[in-house]
């Protein structure tokens, strides 16, 4: 079957089940008896309400800009089958859930985003959060690491570790987990273009503390595709980082099997402005292309797939994400079982990750921060996210301080102890607005599917612009509303005060470059130029062959002590540099 036919056979039979009305779960004659008791309430109850006190507008609609009608009954999910559509959780489709017990059995891992300055002050933060009850690390990078440069690189100037932790070689990666033991924990690092070389890092630090490649768990995010529609970080052309992401495939499934070496990533899609529906079908879009590039790699789907992780935002349209979480996990599992013949459960179950939306987040009145953060994780946590960051009042302003970190944490472990949320598996379930609006969101991602098919693929759409004028006018769209009207946000555009300085924010001294550039500097005097060297010549023969793997240079390259940007440069020699297309 063709990609093409197969999501248009699938668009076809999503229209067919809205024509049918089934007679196992809602049964014809008690419709009848539905849509009438519906006409007379609408005459007798809300005609006269209206008559005296109208809506406040005459049209709603969600953030992704489908229609919402006043009330939904089981009229509205009269093709539902619940064996078919939903399942129980831990059952193919997975819409209820990935795991049977879900929260009842552990709590998601509750992995903070985290990095800033040097690798000793981020070190610092680590072990801070695990003292307060964090279970899992991920670290943020700074700019010039996320694009593969070095501290003492031209590029870095007023950069280093402002966003995230400076890295620049194997040294910094060592103390960043100094005295955190890798056997004990799991660790996302959020890194794509020199995703590979990180791994790498990761790998050697571990095998120092004497933790075999075998043992290692953690997930690189490794997304490049995502990079090209929506954050634009790369270091190469988009078919040199897919062969890159290739290797490190392979290299993973055959030598790090709890690794999950790549998250496809729509938190940064949707932070770019794209709609709920964009990012879900924008991201499973590009899980699918790397599907089929390990397919083309000859790795059998139920060898590599397994260990696919995703990363969700979560924004503040509280039941448009829950019903966008669920449609993932059946989009994911149908496709996989039906499109690519997985039969291992594991390679249809879609995993996920969630952020708390950072540009949902105000830098007027920070400290309704709070109150968005907790309906957005709670959002998260009712969609049956594996993993939550929430993001901490203060990040419109800076990277957080402690003080802000700990709220967002304990934001987290309230919702966990204290709510009752975690008691219940998939407790909205069955709702007919969420049902309704799942199979919705499942359907306008298919209509996606087929129109990048249509234009050749997730790599062809991104060298023509497509799905980044998609993203591009949607995020126009969604400014224009703002500045109207039509659209509000408390302290922005309603409710603003004047205020002069709100909070007090983390300031990262710019005097850490030197420090990191000195750090650098001496490495460079002491390690073996020799090795050095000879490490990265064998990469630049690596890259220059199409069939060779280049994680094993990549590794040994790491171990010399050669720097990011030394590997990163011998890429940029070999493979060039890439501009994307302009976006009328």
């Amino acid at each position: 079957m063709t990609n093409g036919s197969y999501w248009m056979l699938k668009l076809e039979g999503l229209e067919e089940k809205k024509r049918q009305e089934r007679d196992g779960d809602f049964d014809p004659k008690r419709m009848s008896i539905l849509r009438e008791k519906i006409h007379n309430w609408e005459k007798s109850v809300l005609d006269p309400v209206l008559s005296e006190t109208p809506e406040r507008k005459d049209q709603f609609e969600n953030f992704s800009g489908i229609t919402l009608k006043r009330i939904y009954t089981p009229e509205d999910v009269t093709d539902l089958d619940y064996s078919r559509d939903l399942g129980m959780p831990g059952e193919y489709p997975y819409t209820r859930g990935v795991y049977p017990t879900m929260y009842r059995g552990r709590p998601w891992t509750m992995r903070m985003f985290s990095g800033f300055g040097t690798a000793d002050q981020t070190n610092k933060r680590l072990k801070y959060l695990l003292r307060e009850g964090e279970t899992g690390l991920s670290i943020a990078f700074d700019m010039p690491t996320l694009y593969g440069y070095d501290a003492d690189s031209d590029r870095a100037e007023g950069e280093v570790g402002k966003c995230g932790v400076s890295v620049s070689s194997l040294a910094d990666m060592e103390t960043i987990f100094d005295s955190i033991p890798l056997d004990q924990v799991s660790t996302s690092m959020t890194i794509n273009a020199p995703a590979a070389v990180l791994t790498a890092m990761y790998a050697a630090v571990g095998e120092k503390q004497g933790v075999p490649l075998e043992k290692l768990r953690g997930t690189v995010q490794t997304d490049i595709l995502k990079e090209y529609i929506a954050q634009k970080e790369w270091a190469f052309p988009p078919d040199a980082h897919l062969r890159i992401i290739r290797d490190l495939m392979v290299f993973c499934t055959e030598r790090m099997p709890y690794w999950h070496y790549i998250s496809i990533s729509g938190y940064h899609i949707r932070e770019a402005g794209a709609s709920a529906v964009q990012e879900l079908a924008f991201t499973l879009a590009d899980g699918f292309s790397y599907v089929d590039l390990g397919r083309e790699a000859g790795l059998d789907v139920d060898s590599f797939v397994p260990r696919f992780s995703f990363f969700f935002n979560c924004d503040m349209d509280f039941f448009e994400e829950i019903a966008k979480f669920r449609a993932a996990r059946r989009i994911w599992a149908t496709v996989m079982k039906e499109k690519f013949g997985a039969k291992n459960p594991r390679s249809m179950l879609l995993r996920f990750h969630t952020q708390t939306s950072g540009v949902s987040l105000t830098w007027q009145q920070p400290l309704n921060n709070v109150i968005r953060t907790t309906v957005e994780a709670l959002a998260a946590i009712l969609g049956g996210t594996q993993s939550l960051h929430t993001n901490s009042y203060d990040e419109a302003w800076a990277l957080p301080t402690e003080d802000a970190v700990t709220i967002a944490l304990r934001t987290q472990q309230i919702l966990s102890e204290e709510t009752g949320i975690t008691d219940v598996v998939d407790p909205l379930g069955g709702s007919y607005y969420l049902e309704w609006l799942t199979a919705e969101m499942e359907e306008q991602a298919y209509k996606y599917f087929e129109k990048i098919y249509q234009i050749g693929g997730v790599l062809e759409a991104i060298k023509q612009g497509f799905l980044q004028r998609e993203i591009a006018n949607t995020s126009y769209h969604k400014t224009k509303e703002l500045e109207s009207g039509k659209r509000f946000v408390v302290g922005v555009n309603k409710y603003e005060v004047n205020e002069e300085k709100p909070i007090d924010y983390l300031k990262v001294n710019q005097a850490l470059r030197r420090k990191a550039v000195t750090k650098l500097r001496t490495l460079k005097k002491r390690r073996d130029k020799s090795r050095v060297s000879q490490s990265l010549e064998n990469l630049r023969k690596a890259f220059e062959d199409p069939g060779s793997n280049s994680m094993y240079p990549i590794l040994e390259a790491v171990k010399s002590y050669a720097t990011l940007q030394e590997i990163m440069d011998v890429g940029r020699q070999v493979f060039g540099g890439w501009k994307e297309p302009v976006i009328a």
